[in-house]
């Protein structure tokens, strides 16, 4: 595979790359029979924003949080998500790449789908994958590092089909691999490719042939989310240095707005939709920007580099506050914020706090730091209101976690010796 001319160089990111490389799909409970309530059926939950609804996370963190169990899995960056009694990971041992099901109160292992771990390049000694499962209707979509995208049955594994996308469409690995993760919306599977007018790629997600392909939009590690424009379902896709709209209904995309920078640097976290707002966030010097949607327009309200900058987390939003982390992992900045979404000014900044991604249960929010720490937090606009921290792991833990039915699931990356640890820390 080439790599990007537009792309990153490794300046020191593969260290901290995990989280930029832990994408998902949109996917909407309503929608889906199969999912239930408190389920967690993609990154950032059912409706990919951090929130666990009808989830409660307790008044206080116990110094030690009770870990239910522990299961062995490989390498990559990839975190799990919950259906049901499963949980479902992706992870790569030797020259495979694998999908397991676990069940979620004891963490055997339920079946085991193989596939080819065709990628072999980077500048990460983890080659993967990178990218969280998805499930709907009862399938499980999986996009591997070489660009590969897999499709299975959730109640046994059984493949159902699979596409070399990177290898039909010409698509980059950049330096670490596919990274931009899949949507599903409007009963399409749509991808960001960035191969040469197939920059997007809208599949059927039954069989996986191809229903269009357009733009040159270059892919970046952003996952997309999904918002509504002009009364609209639309899919919003931060690309290398756009934002792009598709409409899955009449097969078109269209550039918002630009958003990044060419040389060395990352778009990474999850656009987040809040009622008619958008809020947009990079780091290197790229800054952050919220957008209105309404009246058919997409309207900048705000932007700057100086109040919530993430290099690939993503905030939670409550109440007309974001809560997220500002800074870089890779030069040592990770500051905890409450930043009023309507003006962007910072309400209360707890610096040196390290990175984390958030969850939001009601008005308490679950910081799992990237160095294994818990933390949590009051949603509180005046203050840092701590309620509590523990540190409940040794190994680093990057991939993005799910939360459900009171229960924390974390992958820790830890190459070919990393795990998956449940633990039980809230309650429906």
């Amino acid at each position: 595979m080439k790599r990007a001319k537009s792309g990153f160089g490794p300046l020191g990111l593969a260290s901290w790359l995990a989280g930029i490389l832990v994408f998902a799909l949109f996917f909407s409970v309503f929608e889906n029979p199969t999912i239930q309530a408190g389920d967690w059926p993609q990154i950032l939950g059912p409706t990919r924003n951090g929130k666990a609804e009808g989830e409660k996370l307790p008044d206080s963190l116990p110094a030690k949080p009770k870990i239910a169990w522990r299961a062995k899995v490989g390498s990559g960056y990839a975190g799990p998500v919950v259906v049901g009694k499963k949980v479902v990971v992706f992870h790569r041992v030797g020259k495979q790449e694998l999908v397991e099901a676990l069940d979620a109160a004891s963490g055997q292992r339920l079946w085991k789908a193989e596939f080819e771990a065709r990628y072999r390049n980077g500048y990460d000694k983890d080659l993967g994958p990178r990218c969280v499962p998805l499930v709907q209707d009862g399938k499980v979509y999986v996009f591997g590092a070489a660009g590969d995208l897999h499709c299975m049955a959730l109640a046994d594994g059984k493949k159902l089909w699979s596409r070399e996308l990177y290898v039909d469409y010409d698509g980059d690995e950049g330096y670490f691999g596919a990274g931009s993760t899949p949507i599903l919306i409007g009963g399409k599977l749509v991808v960001n490719v960035g191969g040469k007018d197939a920059g997007l790629v809208a599949l059927d997600p039954a069989t996986g042939k191809t229903l269009w392909k357009g733009t040159s939009e270059v892919g970046s590690y952003s996952a997309p989310t999904a918002a509504k424009i002009n009364g609209k379902e639309q899919a919003i896709f931060i690309t290398r240095l756009n934002c792009v709209s598709f409409d899955p209904a009449t097969d078109s995309a269209k550039i918002l707005f630009p958003f990044g920078k060419r040389g060395p640097t990352v778009n990474a976290a999850t656009p987040l939709v809040f009622g008619d707002k958008l809020f947009v966030t990079s780091s290197y010097n790229i800054g952050a920007e919220l957008r209105t949607l309404g009246g058919g327009k997409v309207s900048e309200v705000w932007g700057n580099d100086s109040a919530l900058s993430s290099q690939y987390t993503t905030a939670v939003e409550h109440k007309g506050y974001l809560y997220g982390v500002h800074g870089r992992e890779d030069t040592g900045e990770g500051h905890l914020r409450c930043v009023e979404a309507a003006t962007g000014k910072v309400s209360w900044s707890e610096d040196d706090f390290g990175i984390a991604h958030a969850i939001l249960a009601g008005d308490r929010i679950l910081l799992v730091g990237v160095q294994g720490k818990l933390t949590l937090v009051a949603a509180d606009p005046k203050k840092f209101h701590p309620l509590g921290s523990a540190e409940f792991l040794s190994a680093k833990s990057r991939p993005l976690p799910a939360f459900s039915n009171g229960k924390l699931f974390v992958k820790t990356n830890e190459g070919e010796g990393s795990e998956v640890v449940c633990v039980e820390i809230g309650s429906k």
